[in-house]
């Protein structure tokens, strides 16, 4: 659970950085960074529904793994931008996007025993970049490390709000 939560503080710290250079961008679009940070791993759908089962009810083949692409995670954000305002959708594409973007970064830097990251640009391409190696999925160091820039982030922008109220 700490690559999940790895990818939801960065959308946070992300999205609230953000939020302080534009004056427009509010708390739900701050959330909207951090849906699309959590996107790719929509992916773990399939501990619940294995590929298989929905294989077997679909009749069709199937797996979830495309969701965990850019293509995939772009469709994702394309469809969840219908659920806003038409005149909002754009920001909140965007917005979406750029949380999809941090999360994929994010994981082509993990520590893979190929030396390769996964195919991000599949199926347009099967390359795959070499991995970074920085750290493993499991552990924890990245959480923390995402946590305490989220606490700093946080504190800067309640002092921010404070100081704009004054």
């Amino acid at each position: 659970m700490a690559d999940v939560l790895t990818h939801v503080l960065a959308g946070y710290v992300i999205g609230s950085l953000l939020s302080m250079r534009y004056e427009w961008m509010r708390p739900a679009h701050v959330t909207l960074v951090m849906i699309g940070a959590l996107a790719p791993d929509f992916v773990k759908i399939e501990l619940l529904l294995p590929d298989p089962a929905v294989s077997f009810l679909l009749g069709v083949p199937f797996s979830w793994a495309p969701l965990h692409t850019l293509v995939g995670t772009l469709i994702v954000a394309l469809l969840g931008s219908l659920f806003v305002a038409p005149k909002l959708r754009r920001r909140a594409l965007a917005l979406i996007v750029v949380g999809v973007v941090s999360h994929h970064i994010l994981d082509i830097v993990l520590v893979t025993a190929t030396g390769y990251s996964y195919a991000v640009f599949w199926p347009i391409s099967d390359y795959r970049f070499p991995a970074a190696d920085l750290f493993l999925s499991s552990d924890r160091w990245p959480a923390l490390v995402a946590g305490a820039s989220a606490l700093v982030v946080w504190f800067l922008n309640r002092r921010r709000s404070g100081a704009r109220r004054a």
